[in-house]
Parts: C-alpha cells; sequence; structure tokens
C-alpha cells in the first residue's frame, strides 16, 4: 500500500527522526558540534558559525536516505534545516564527508 505525503510532513517526521538521535551540541571556537555522546571522536553533524557551512557524516546521511528512500541531496536539505531549527541561526550550504 502506497501514502502519499506533504513534504511539511516529511519534513516533521524527518526532524522528529533526529530529535530522537538525541545528539549533544558541544560548540568549541568557531564550530558546534552534534555528537551522540560527550566523549565521541567524532560528530555526526559540525556547523560552522563563520560561514554557516553545515557538514554532515556520510554515515547520517546515508541513514536518513535509506530510512525515508530520499536521494542524498534531499536528506542532506532536511539536516540542514533541522539545524538551522535548533540551533537558530543560518544555514548557507550543507555537504557530508
Amino acid at each position: 500500500m502506497k501514502y502519499k505525503i506533504t513534504d511539511k510532513q516529511l519534513e516533521s517526521v524527518i526532524f522528529l527522526y533526529l530529535d530522537n538521535q538525541d545528539f549533544i551540541p558541544i560548540e568549541k571556537g568557531d564550530n558546534i558540534y552534534f555528537a551522540n555522546s560527550e566523549g565521541d571522536e567524532y560528530s555526526q553533524i559540525r556547523y560552522d558559525k563563520d560561514d554557516g557551512w553545515c557538514y554532515v557524516h556520510s554515515k547520517l546521511v546515508d541513514e536518513i536516505s535509506r530510512f525515508f528512500s530520499l536521494e542524498e541531496s534531499d536528506s542532506k536539505h532536511f539536516i540542514g534545516i533541522w539545524v538551522e531549527n535548533t540551533l537558530q541561526m543560518r544555514v548557507t550550504d550543507t555537504s557530508s564527508h
């Protein structure tokens, strides 16, 4: 069975998914890192306060893409909006690494 959902509904579900990851924002210098725990060596998301760039770990992009049947570019877009809303700061671009 197929269901049709609006972009806004999809966005809400993805945001809920990201909220439930319980990321810990860690501010260091001009960057804000979203890590799974305080002791994590690598962050899932890094936001650069100087230029507004959002860097997302490729595993998170793949996870969102597979779970929601999205293209990677769409997943990065939704993650960028989530970061914007979470931090109340403008995201100028989103890339994965």
